[in-house]
């Protein structure tokens, strides 16, 4: 079973409430579109009512296929106010949040955050942080997360090959404590797409070829990540090759049980990871999904600007799978 069939299979029909903030945009009405027919989620539409109902009937489809919220006309909009102030414990004034929840990311991340949906998916038109930053203010990282992170997911051919790739769009410089972390929950995004993660932490340099201040991070975090979660296969540092091939693993890390068989990669920093993945993407014909925000107490995910509906549809899908181990 490829990959999308098998994530469909796992979310039909179960009622999965994802909010769309940006609900105007065609390429998210497209895809919630696409979404509801096949029962995979249930679209939750965020906006001026009249403006999304127009937006929808431009697209030649039927406003009473989807659940329109308006956050001007919101019945639950006093519950939700008093429930931002509370969860940012003394950090806003009522009247501060009454602005905020104004703002589409803020309203629809207050809804995943109250129960009244389980995820979240924007970035069509906003910036990340514009995304991203309600769903840190709000919806908090896991117990044991600092701080979220972006992963990818990288596939080429018919699911012949697929990876992870991570930190590639969020921590510009994590310390060898996030990046502990962020190689302990890729390891669970990677078991969403039913890839048995084997990690690898990378570097320029393999099992102590190179020495540097960055080395050694990538040593440290290696250590505290094998602490925090004994039982997963972890290894580092290793440079991309020792991790990727067979041939190379047997002689730079031959005692290695990941080097020359690893699937999820951790980037030492953003630089490192947004250029690999690119390149991966670019040179190697790999489609790359995501970002994949990780880390976080209920799934948001973070679209790109110039995503396509295919990307929503696809993302979607990601967030709503997702929703199963939250």
């Amino acid at each position: 079973m490829e990959l999308f069939d098998s994530l469909r299979f796992k979310i039909v029909r179960r009622g999965i409430r994802i909010v769309f903030p940006e609900a105007t945009d065609p390429r998210v009405l497209g895809a919630a579109a696409r979404l509801r027919a096949e029962d995979l989620v249930i679209p939750v539409l965020i906006g001026d009512h009249d403006e999304v109902v127009d937006s929808i009937r431009k697209r030649g489809l039927q406003s009473s296929a989807f659940e329109i919220i308006d956050p001007n006309n919101y019945d639950g909009l006093a519950e939700m106010i008093d429930s931002l102030v509370e969860r940012r414990k003394g950090k806003l004034s009522r009247e501060q949040a009454a602005e905020l929840v104004k703002d589409g990311n803020y309203f629809g991340t207050m809804l995943v955050y109250m129960d009244k949906a389980d995820g979240l998916v924007s970035g069509a038109i906003h910036s990340t942080a514009e995304t991203v930053r309600p769903a840190l203010q709000i919806i908090k990282t896991k117990p044991g997360i600092s701080r979220t992170s972006g992963a990818f997911l990288m596939i080429r051919g018919r699911d012949e090959e697929k990876y992870l790739f991570s930190d590639c769009a969020i921590n510009v410089k994590p310390g060898a404590q996030e990046l502990a972390e962020i190689a302990i929950a890729s390891a669970e995004t990677a078991r969403i797409f039913d890839i048995d993660p084997k990690v690898a932490m990378l570097s320029f340099s393999t099992k102590g070829s190179g020495t540097s201040e960055d080395v050694d991070k990538v040593v440290e975090a290696t250590e505290i990540a094998k602490n925090l979660a004994p039982d997963l296969a972890l290894d580092g540092e290793l440079q991309f090759d020792a991790a990727y091939a067979q041939s190379v693993a047997a002689i730079k890390a031959p005692e290695s049980d990941v080097a020359g068989a690893a699937n999820v990669f951790i980037f030492p920093d953003l630089q490192a990871g947004n250029i690999g993945y690119k390149i991966a993407q670019r040179l190697g014909n790999f489609e790359a999904i995501g970002p994949i925000l990780q880390g976080l107490n209920k799934p948001v995910s973070d679209l790109s600007r110039g995503a396509s509906e295919e990307d929503v549809y696809k993302l979607s899908i990601i967030t709503a799978a997702q929703t199963l181990n939250c």
